[in-house]
């Protein structure tokens, strides 16, 4: 018996090696293809191991320092203030469906379940925060339309509400005369910090990785663009001027501008702060979304 279990721990060490080699080996590729010259990921491709080594794709980005750092406290701040309106709206909503009492509550979970199978589509969602909510060109621009409130999060975190909090527990704060609020504040938050992490992360990511907000708000307001718009920006600009040169002098310039390399900086630029900040997370994240989606 001892036999087979330390078999079976060999065997499952060896298959949880190969899947975190799976998801780390793409990240190093990317750092090293970002840190090659541009002429030899042109003849030799993507290697781990580059044959010519140089930074001139971080420097051709730092040179626009400045708007980086900018950049990077928009988005910064966009994503705080997002990820707490996201987690607070969707508590709220998740309480109220945790309910079995509620009037109406089988129509409200029918409608928040309606929203993610279909969409009114861009141009009317466009039209009403843009026309009605008046967002275009300033930071709610980046915060409210698509991304304050996801239906997957509420359903996910009322399952938690209803199968981890005893009911019990909330009878009796009821019977103490407790209102919602206080049961809410007092009771299921302390008990959903896992659930509450993992809808905090899931938010978090989605507003560091937003860029269609600032594409589709920002029209006038470039100073307003989070990193990931700079950086869509500069690798524009870099595309744009490698292919639209006239005279000598600029190609002999623009054919020294890393393309490609600019390309992975800007990948590993972006996604370095979440791998840094996700570890904090994981053990809080791998429990909540485990308990919050297993029952239903």
């Amino acid at each position: 018996m001892a036999g087979n279990n330390k078999g079976f721990r060999i065997f499952a060490n060896i298959i949880m090696i190969f899947l975190t080699l799976c998801c780390l080996l793409p990240f190093i590729l990317l750092l090293m293809a970002s840190i090659t010259d541009e002429a030899t990921l042109t003849l030799y491709g993507y290697s781990f191991f580059p044959r010519v080594v140089n930074f001139r794709a971080y420097e051709y980005l730092f040179q626009s320092v400045n708007k980086i750092a900018r950049a990077y406290g928009i988005t910064v701040f966009v994503t705080a203030v997002g990820t707490t309106i996201n987690v607070f709206m969707t508590m709220f909503m998740a309480y109220l469906l945790s309910k079995r009492d509620l009037p109406g509550r089988n129509a409200l979970s029918f409608f928040i379940f309606f929203t993610m199978l279909f969409s009114g589509g861009m141009i009317p969602s466009y039209i009403v925060w843009s026309q009605y909510m008046h967002v275009g060109d300033s930071i709610w621009g980046l915060i409210l339309p698509n991304l304050a409130l996801g239906a997957y999060n509420v359903i996910l975190m009322r399952t938690y509400f209803t199968t981890n909090i005893p009911q019990d527990l909330l009878e009796a704060a009821e019977m103490d005369s407790c209102s919602e609020l206080g049961m809410l504040f007092r009771i299921s938050i302390p008990l959903s910090k896992p659930m509450l992490s993992t809808v905090a992360l899931f938010s978090a990511l989605a507003y560091w990785n937003d860029w269609i907000n600032g594409l589709y708000y920002l029209t006038r307001r470039n100073d307003l663009y989070s990193i990931q718009n700079v950086l869509n920006s500069m690798m524009n600009n870099v595309q744009f001027l490698k292919e639209n040169t006239l005279d000598a002098s600029s190609a002999q310039i623009t054919t020294q501008i890393p393309t490609s390399g600019v390309r992975m900086a800007i990948a590993v630029i972006s996604i370095v702060p979440i791998m840094v900040i996700y570890p904090f997370f994981q053990k809080a994240f791998i429990k909540g979304i485990v308990i919050g989606g297993v029952k239903g």
